[in-house]
């Protein structure tokens, strides 16, 4: 297996790491202060009636606005980058256990740099929206532009090298999964969805079903592709062992 051999990374990965995991921190901590704040006031779009936010007045609960916050992809990709660099940084260790928590944290961290790259690359394409001023457009920048890309360079960087393999690839299809199905069930319960693509009420089951294999190919491709990468590096640039220990 890959975790057979030591888990390396440069010796200036330790501080990449942890800049990774600020920034990635920053990010969140802003966007879901703006949210809970109520800096967001919604004018209500009778043409988008199932979108997440879009109620009648421009303003629902606090509660509300916090459970719609956590269920948007791009949090929940920005929020794995945050967790997963965070404990890279303090223990890593722990992503060379040869036990099932070794494993789960091998694939968080192949999620945190392929589910950004889907962030990034499915808002600019699909989502973006100019006229953002303020607060709001440096969240914006933070989440979509900034981490996606400090998230890549620093794998490619850093890595680590050595913790990935074929079963890495696809037990970190799990978690956008249970993303997915997760959206659709409470999408189903309260008629409201975090993404027009996702919208099941406007495009039906078929349309969002389709769009949501395609995703999984595409990251299923993303991870065979940074895997591929990091083999080749492994073997042609051997570097310092980052850590070997368990703990």
């Amino acid at each position: 297996m890959t975790t057979d051999a030591p888990m390396q990374a440069p010796r200036f990965a330790r501080p990449l790491f942890i800049a990774n995991a600020a920034v990635a921190w920053f990010g969140v901590a802003l966007s879901a202060t703006l949210n809970a704040s109520g800096y967001y006031l919604y004018q209500f779009d009778a043409t988008k009636p199932t979108l997440l936010g879009n109620v009648a007045g421009g303003q629902d609960s606090p509660l509300e606005r916090l459970i719609d916050w956590i269920g948007y992809f791009t949090i929940l990709s920005n929020i794995t980058v945050a967790v997963v660099m965070t404990v890279l940084a303090a223990n890593p260790g722990i992503f060379t256990r040869r036990t099932a928590g070794g494993a789960i944290w091998r694939a968080l961290r192949l999620d945190s740099v392929v589910m950004i790259i889907v962030t990034g690359v499915v808002y600019n394409l699909m989502l973006a929206e100019g006229g953002k001023t303020g607060w709001d457009a440096l969240s914006n920048a933070m989440l979509h532009v900034i981490i996606p890309i400090l998230t890549v360079v620093v794998w490619f960087v850093a890595g680590p090298r050595r913790i990935l393999s074929f079963s890495t690839v696809w037990l970190s299809l799990v978690l956008p999964i249970l993303w997915a199905i997760y959206t659709l069930i409470r999408g189903a319960a309260i008629n409201a969805y975090p993404y027009p693509f996702f919208d099941v009420i406007t495009n039906g089951y078929a349309s969002v079903l389709i769009f949501v294999a395609v995703i999984l190919v595409l990251a299923v491709l993303i991870n065979l592709a940074l895997l591929g990468f990091d083999r080749l590096i492994a073997r042609i640039t051997p570097v310092t062992a980052f850590a070997t220990q368990e703990d």
